[in-house]
């Protein structure tokens, strides 16, 4: 699942190798993703009232689904 997440934020945004994604197991099934970009590319990876960031969010849980898991993408400033 990170590297679906490492995928699709670098091409988001127009610093790639900037990006940084951490993964943290939560209680149980639990995974969390905090992905950091650069200030400039914040705006490219939350979108227009974090529309972007609320499809990347969607899009893991959905995947995570089919695994078993929940997932929570937090990103960082």
């Amino acid at each position: 699942m990170k590297e679906l997440l490492t995928y699709i934020v670098r091409n988001l945004v127009d610093y790639p190798d900037k990006v940084s994604i951490t993964e943290r197991k939560g209680n149980g099934n639990d995974i969390v993703f905090e992905v950091r970009v650069a200030d400039s590319d914040m705006g490219k990876v939350i979108g227009r009232h974090g529309r972007i960031a609320k499809e990347i969010r969607t899009l893991m849980k959905s995947v995570a689904r089919k695994k078993r898991k929940r997932v929570s993408v937090d990103i960082m400033d």
